[in-house]
């Protein structure tokens, strides 16, 4: 009886230190810091949003020995934390763009299982390797389907979107429509509870039991588009994250935002983000899109374009410090060399602006910059055309389809700025 009370309790024992350390292994928040049991977590990490669909290539060269292959460089580099896209709605053509595929959700609520594997053989690999997701569940913009693609199944919208490319005016009062259609919402709630309640089918780790998933973000960029739509944004926000937590109260949540230019409001980039259920904030930068590179000499444009970027940080940075949060930069890009497109063209103004991005990382007066993603890793992508648009069958690269591939692209030979990454990568680790 005493041998078998000893056994018992040694079992009991062991299960509560199994738990402990389980729950250690999730990256969870401590004010304005990540934490991974007691120890901070800083890291750097890139932008990978197609590693989900590298699975779905049928030659393994292209498929997964090129994820494998590329999951391996980022480790060796330090890059241990890879923003990716869970998958795409519909497709075809959006707004004249071929989207990334194969769908996630192939029509309304009917999904691709396959996918949903390639998402595990994502997951799966990066758990061998001890690196950290953050899984972004749909898409404000057109490239991967997101909410155009509800608004379309839902007939909200204008079906010859399809094909042609909308005024920047219209697409504001195309999207904007996505918060007022509640069957829209609640086909994306589908899809992220189908994505947030999966058990991976390789290693058989319940999604919500696999701290390698370090947070669900609701979406790409999700933005209101119009000051109209701002209380039904932030109510779908707010009931998203409420939502996700009810599923899975053990990983974070964030929302994917750009930082306050996506509200076009800080005091409304302040409020979605005091949720509760909404754990950190995430910013974007975007100098060529912003209009902080009008000169049409890049080096001379740098330097306007890094006043700019000092700036927005300070300002996206003090709302994460009232609000006790930790920040990421999770997207930044920069054009090579005379903005060529070409991957032979060097880096040495982006490297630049780089630097001054990754020198942020850590706490300072103004508060914490946790975690660093450059965007975007294009690994082996190669591109296949002369004018560089990405088509149907081409590699994937880190510029969506309605881009330039190479615009914003870091190469797998890009060795002066995998080099400045991982030294970046050696401080990050210092400070954990």
């Amino acid at each position: 009886m005493k041998i078998a009370k000893l056994f018992s309790s040694v079992l009991i024992l062991l299960f509560a230190v199994g738990v402990c350390s389980a729950k250690g292994e999730f990256v969870e928040i401590r004010g304005e810091k990540f934490v991974i049991g007691k120890a901070p977590y800083y890291f750097v990490g890139a932008n990978y949003w197609y590693g989900a669909l590298l699975g779905r290539e049928t030659e393994k060269r292209l498929g997964v020995e090129r994820l494998r292959r590329e999951l391996d460089l980022l480790k060796s580099l330090g890059i241990d934390n890879l923003r990716v896209l869970a998958g795409a709605e519909g497709d075809g053509m959006l707004n004249g763009v071929t989207r990334v595929g194969p769908a996630l959700q192939v029509e309304k609520g009917r999904f691709d299982d396959e996918s949903l594997q390639s998402l595990d053989l994502l997951l799966a690999e990066m758990r061998k390797r001890n690196m950290r997701a953050v899984i972004y569940l749909s898409n404000n913009w057109e490239w991967s389907g997101g909410f155009q693609q509800y608004l379309l199944w839902e007939k909200r919208i204008d079906p010859t979107l399809t094909t042609r490319k909308p005024s920047w005016d219209e697409l504001r009062d195309t999207v904007k429509e996505f918060y007022s259609c509640p069957q829209c919402v609640a086909a994306y709630q589908t899809q992220a509870a189908k994505v947030i309640s999966r058990r991976n089918s390789i290693n058989r780790i319940a999604y919500i039991d696999d701290p390698t998933i370090m947070a669900w973000e609701i979406a790409n960029e999700p933005r209101p588009m119009r000051p109209a739509a701002n209380e039904l944004y932030a109510k779908f926000l707010s009931d998203t994250a409420a939502l996700i937590r009810k599923l899975d109260p053990r990983h974070l949540i964030t929302t994917g935002h750009e930082g306050y230019i996506g509200t076009e409001s800080v005091s409304l980039f302040e409020k979605v983000h005091t949720d509760e259920n909404i754990d950190y904030l995430t910013i974007h930068i975007w100098p060529k899109n912003w209009g902080w590179l009008t000169e049409p000499d890049l080096a001379k444009a740098l330097a306007n374009a890094e006043i700019e970027t000092r700036k927005y940080i300070d300002a996206n940075l003090a709302v994460a410090n009232k609000l006790d949060k930790p920040l990421v930069v999770e997207e930044f890009g920069f054009p090579r060399d005379g903005r060529s497109f070409d991957r032979a063209a060097t880096t040495r103004l982006r490297d630049r602006y780089f630097e001054d991005i990754l020198a942020n990382l850590g706490t300072g007066e103004r508060g914490t910059v946790a975690g660093v993603n450059f965007w975007a890793f294009a690994g082996a992508g190669r591109a296949a055309h002369p004018d560089f648009i990405w088509q149907a069958g081409d590699d994937y690269t880190g510029d969506p389809p309605m881009e330039e591939q190479g615009l914003n692209s870091v190469f797998d030979t890009d060795r002066t700025t995998l080099s400045l990454l991982k030294r970046a990568a050696r401080r990050a680790k210092r400070l954990r």
